[in-house]
């Protein structure tokens, strides 16, 4: 539990950068309102269709005595609405890295450079990183969809499931934030599940809370600069002979900062 809430401090620590970088961050937010901004118009789209959409889904009731029929379509046009919500909680992450990869490439320089370290340019193919980024997508929509399946048992869809799905949910955003780090030290995406696994407990902490925050309406646009930089200093700490505290000050030596 200890590891746990100390990768909670992750986030914060991102968080810090609104203070210090405020321009840098709200540059960084810029991708994630265009794409909530999408996620929320499809939602919308879908909400005004949901009609449409459940007797599309429902053809079987059209012969149905009432309020049989009636009811069968109630629930099928709460389950598309979850399931499309679900999807957009699940996927944002992965869509918005993607449409502001420059805009979080240089939050992550930036963090990297606070502790004195510039890993340059070398690292993994750009169509690599795509492939990977690409099948993380399809992994989190399939996991979000199998949740939402699950979430319709009674009893366990509304006490195990929600829990499972944060935890869930925050392992595979604490994975697609770290990209950065861990490609541009040419490490593929086995790699950097492994190493985050050797953190398991650090790696939940952070990526849980960053998922519960982005449920909160509109809260992703402030905290997904900061889980870009909170996830490089998770990956630093989780990187052999690299760590995220900042280098000792002029004149201090290594063992006074122990």
């Amino acid at each position: 539990m200890r590891s746990f809430f100390s990768g909670m401090g992750y986030l914060g620590r991102g968080l810090r950068l609104w203070i210090t970088s405020p321009r840098l961050m709200l540059l960084g937010a810029i991708p994630a309102v265009v794409v909530g901004a999408l996620y929320a118009t499809g939602i919308v789209l879908v909400a005004l269709n949901l009609d449409a959409i459940a007797g599309w889904a429902t053809p079987f009731v059209r012969q149905w005595a009432e309020p049989w029929r009636t009811d069968i379509r109630v629930l099928g046009s709460v389950a598309v609405i979850g399931a499309v919500v679900l999807l957009a909680v699940f996927t944002f992450a992965a869509v918005t890295l993607a449409v502001g990869d420059p805009f979080y490439e240089r939050i992550w320089r930036a963090t990297e450079k606070s502790f004195a370290s510039d890993p340059g340019d070398d690292g993994m193919p750009w169509w690599r990183s795509a492939l990977g980024g690409l099948r993380l997508f399809l992994t989190t929509a399939l996991l979000g969809l199998l949740l939402f399946a699950g979430g319709l048992i009674p009893v366990v869809g509304q006490t195990v499931v929600p829990v499972l799905g944060a935890f869930i949910g925050g392992w595979f955003l604490a994975v697609e934030l770290s990209g950065f780090a861990f490609d541009s030290r040419g490490i593929d995406l086995r790699g950097r599940r492994r190493m985050l696994a050797a953190r398991r407990s650090r790696t939940l902490g952070f990526g849980v809370l960053t998922y519960l925050l982005f449920l909160v309406p509109f809260a992703a646009i402030v905290i997904m600069p900061a889980a870009v930089a909170g996830a490089t200093m998770l990956a630093r700490d989780a990187l052999p002979d690299v760590g995220s505290r900042p280098p000792p000050a002029a004149g201090t030596s290594a063992s006074a900062d122990e």
